[in-house]
C-alpha cells in the first residue's frame, strides 16, 4: 500500500478550474489549470457550461498527476473548492444539465429580488432597509441581491420548462459548483456549510435548509444537496473506481472559495481577517461561533464547520469587479496586452490625476447593494491619459475594499491592525501598496499565495488525520511581504471622498 503523502484540491472558479496536489508542509507540487468559456446570452447575464466544467475538471487532474508523476493511491483525500452562488440544475438519472449555470455575477434576477423586497414585512438588523431589501438578513444573514443563489433557482423554475418538468417528475437535483464537482466524482448529493450560506435557503443559525425560504422562492427540498461539515471524513463519499482517478479517494473537504482562503490564511481566531483579490474582491472577518447580522450593508456568512466542532462565523464584503476590471481593460479596450502590463503604465505617473473608476458592471455588491448602478470613468480632462485610467482601475479594487474594511469594524466593534491578502492581484506592487496606505494597516501576503485550493486541501486533510490539527496548520504560514502605510492621513482622506462621491453619481443609472 501506497503512503499518503498528498492532499488534492479541486478550485472551480469563475474563469478556470485548477488541481493541485500538496505536501504536509502546504506546499503546492504539482497543478494545472484549464479556462472555461464566460457565456453572455444577452446585456446582464452571466453563465457557464457546467458539462465544459467538468471535463475541464478531469482534464487538471489527469495533466497534474501525468506532469509529477504522482500515484492516485498517494494521494489521502481530496478538497473541493469553489466559485459559490453559481447554480446549475441536472438530471440525476443521466447527469446531464437542464441549462447553463447561472454565474454569480449574473443580474437576471434583479426583478425577482426586487417583487420580494416590496413584498411582506422587513425583518432587519440594517438602519437602511430600502424597500424590504434585508426582510429575510435575520434567517439567512443576506441582502435580497441578484448574487445569492436562491432567486437563480427561482428564474431557471420559471423560465426554462424542462425544468419545471424535471422537478414535477422528481428527476432535477440543484447544486452550486461544488456538489457539481462532488457528484460527478462520487455520486453522492451535497454540500457544505458555507456554500449552503450563500444560496438564501439555509437558516443561518441552524445551519440547515429554512422552510419558510423555501416557501418564499417556491423551492422544493426534493432538489436540495444535504447540507455537511466542510471538513468530514464520511459526507462527502469516494471517489469512483471507474472515475477519473481509477481507485477510491476519500472526498473530505468542501468550502466555498472564500471560506477557503480564510482557512487556508489560518484565520481560526476571532478578528482574524483576509481579502481575496480574484475575479472579485472578498474581505472576510472571522466573528467566532456566533452570527453577526450587520448593520452596515455586509453579509453574514458560515465560515467553517469542522466536523465534531461548534461552526464558524464570518462577516463578508463581497466586490463584484477586481481582477474582472484588468481583464476588461485588457480584452474590451485594447490599451495593454497582458495584465502585468498595467503595474508599468499605472506606475508611469504620480498618481490618478483626478480620475475615479467605479466598476459597478454588475450594480453594486457590499456595503451598497444597487442593482441599479453602472460603472462610470469621472474625472477626465485634457490631462488625462492612459496611465491615469490604469493607475484608477487598480485603485478602484483598494477604494472597494475601504469600504468594506470600515464597515466591517463598526458591525464588529474589532479595529483590525493588519490585513492578510492573497489572489492573483497581489503580484501587483502598486495596488498592495496603495491598499496599506488607503486603509492605514499592513497588509501581509504568505509564501503560499494559492490560499482557496490550499484551504480545501487543509480541510480534507485534517477530516482524515493527515494534519493532526488547526496549530498544526497554523505553523505552515509563512509570510512572503508586507507593504506598510507610507501615505499622509490629509492626502488619504482627500482621494477616499472624492472615490464616495464618484460612487453616489454611478447610483440610479437604470
Amino acid at each position: 500500500m501506497s503512503e499518503k503523502k498528498y492532499v488534492g484540491a479541486i478550485d472551480q472558479g469563475t474563469t478556470s478550474t485548477r488541481f493541485i496536489l500538496f505536501t504536509r508542509n502546504g506546499e503546492p507540487v504539482s497543478s494545472h489549470q484549464i479556462e472555461h468559456k464566460q457565456i453572455y446570452p444577452q446585456a446582464g447575464y452571466v453563465e457557464h457550461n457546467p458539462a465544459e466544467i467538468w471535463e475541464n475538471t478531469q482534464e487538471c487532474i489527469k495533466q497534474t498527476l501525468l506532469k509529477s508523476k504522482i500515484k492516485p493511491e498517494e494521494i489521502a483525500s481530496i478538497g473541493i473548492t469553489n466559485q459559490r452562488e453559481t447554480s446549475v440544475i441536472w438530471d440525476k438519472n443521466t447527469g446531464t444539465p437542464l441549462h447553463n449555470a447561472i454565474v454569480w455575477q449574473d443580474l437576471r434576477t434583479a426583478d425577482i429580488c426586487e417583487q420580494l423586497a416590496k413584498a411582506g414585512s422587513v425583518d432587519v438588523a440594517s438602519t437602511d432597509a430600502k424597500s424590504g431589501q434585508y426582510r429575510f438578513q435575520k434567517t439567512t444573514g443576506l441582502p435580497l441581491a441578484t448574487y445569492f443563489s436562491g432567486p437563480k433557482i427561482k428564474w431557471l423554475m420559471d423560465n426554462v420548462p424542462k425544468i419545471a418538468d424535471a422537478i414535477q417528475a422528481g428527476t432535477a437535483i440543484f447544486g452550486t459548483m461544488d456538489t457539481w464537482i462532488i457528484w460527478n466524482l462520487t455520486g453522492v448529493h451535497a454540500t457544505d456549510v458555507s456554500n449552503a450560506s450563500r444560496t438564501m435557503l439555509m437558516n443561518i443559525e441552524t445551519l440547515k435548509w429554512d422552510k419558510s425560504m423555501m416557501y418564499q422562492l417556491g423551492v422544493p427540498d426534493s432538489i436540495l444537496p444535504k447540507i455537511c461539515p466542510s471538513s468530514s471524513a464520511s459526507a462527502y463519499g469516494v471517489t469512483k473506481k471507474d472515475g477519473v482517478f481509477k481507485t477510491s479517494i476519500p472526498v473530505t473537504g468542501c468550502l466555498g472559495d472564500q471560506q477557503a482562503a480564510l482557512f487556508g490564511q489560518a484565520c481560526y481566531d476571532e478578528g482574524d481577517a483576509k481579502n481575496t483579490y480574484g475575479t472579485g474582491c472578498f474581505l472576510l472577518l472571522n466573528t467566532g461561533h456566533k452570527p453577526i447580522i450587520s448593520s452596515n450593508g455586509l453579509i453574514t456568512t458560515a465560515g467553517y464547520l469542522i466536523e465534531g466542532e461548534k461552526p464558524v462565523y464570518a462577516l463578508e464584503g463581497s466586490v463584484a469587479v477586481a481582477g474582472s476590471l484588468v481583464q476588461w481593460f485588457r480584452d474590451k479596450l485594447g490599451i495593454i496586452s497582458s495584465a502585468p502590463e498595467i503595474d508599468k503604465l499605472a506606475e508611469s505617473v504620480e498618481d490618478n490625476g483626478g480620475v475615479y473608476f467605479v466598476p459597478a458592471f454588475s450594480g453594486l455588491f457590499a456595503p451598497h447593494w444597487r442593482s441599479d448602478a453602472r460603472g462610470l470613468i469621472i474625472g477626465l480632462t485634457h490631462f488625462t491619459g492612459r496611465a491615469q485610467i490604469a493607475r484608477a482601475v487598480l485603485e478602484a479594487v483598494d477604494f472597494q475594499a475601504r469600504e468594506i474594511f470600515e464597515a466591517m469594524e463598526k458591525d464588529s466593534g474589532i479595529n483590525l491592525k493588519s490585513l492578510k491578502v492573497d489572489g492573483g492581484m497581489t503580484a501587483s506592487n502598486l495596488l498592495m501598496q496603495f491598499q496599506a496606505d488607503i486603509l492605514n494597516v499592513n497588509v501581509i501576503l504568505p509564501k503560499v499565495a494559492e490560499t482557496t485550493a490550499l484551504g480545501a486541501a487543509y480541510a480534507a486533510g485534517l477530516a482524515v488525520g493527515f494534519w493532526k490539527n488547526k496549530d498544526e496548520i497554523r505553523k505552515n504560514w509563512a509570510l512572503a511581504k508586507e507593504w506598510k502605510p507610507q501615505m499622509a492621513p490629509e492626502k488619504r482622506e482627500k482621494y477616499f471622498s472624492e472615490w464616495k462621491k464618484a460612487v453616489e453619481r454611478s447610483k440610479g443609472w437604470v
